[in-house]
């Protein structure tokens, strides 16, 4: 009973460092990369439909990217859903290829990308010590239905905070690695 808390608990932090990292591909470096526009919808005759689903995406250079829609009538869209987001992109379009050109970063909008890498960073730290309090709570439930003892309770939560200092410490090389790549001129 308590190893099933443990092992949901691990599960559960694992899955928010890796929400992490899927997030953090979004923060846009001085490099191109195809995660940058895999999370735009296409409105796709009424349907929103992600970008890699109309479209393929290529890395050109390392500041340029190509998207080539699969029909020829998808190149309006897909600009308009380019110039929709939030990465303030401008689309260049010669016939069927949309090419995205991305402007070198300056240092405060390095420091500006920086702040907001720490603060997913932090709200993921938050959300793994929400997960430690739940799994906390779970086994004293279990130790007032007198269903384990008070040292396999100790012996838990002591467990529990070992998985909560890991995920935390990854969380921390993740951010870590993310700045080293932003502030790689």
């Amino acid at each position: 009973m308590i190893s099933d808390i443990q092992k949901d608990a691990q599960a559960r932090m694992a899955k928010s460092v890796e929400a992490l990292r899927h997030d953090l591909t979004k923060v846009r470096t001085g490099r191109a990369s195809t995660a940058l526009v895999d999370h735009l919808k296409v409105n796709y005759y009424g349907t929103d439909m992600p970008l890699p689903q109309v479209a393929s995406i290529a890395v050109v250079d390392a500041r340029s990217l190509a998207i080539t829609p699969w029909e020829k009538q998808m190149v309006g869209p897909v600009e308009k859903a380019i110039l929709a987001s939030d990465l303030g992109l401008t689309p260049n379009t010669a016939g069927t290829v949309i090419r995205i050109n991305l402007p070198a970063l300056t240092e405060e909008r390095r420091r500006e990308l920086s702040k907001h890498v720490h603060g997913e960073g932090e709200a993921a730290k938050v959300a793994i010590r929400n997960i430690r309090r739940d799994a906390n709570q779970r086994v004293k439930e279990l130790l007032k239905d007198k269903q384990a003892s008070e040292d396999e309770c100790n012996r838990s939560e002591a467990e529990i905070q070992k998985l909560t200092d890991k995920a935390i410490k990854d969380v921390d090389d993740v951010v870590k690695a993310k700045e080293q790549e932003l502030m790689a001129v």
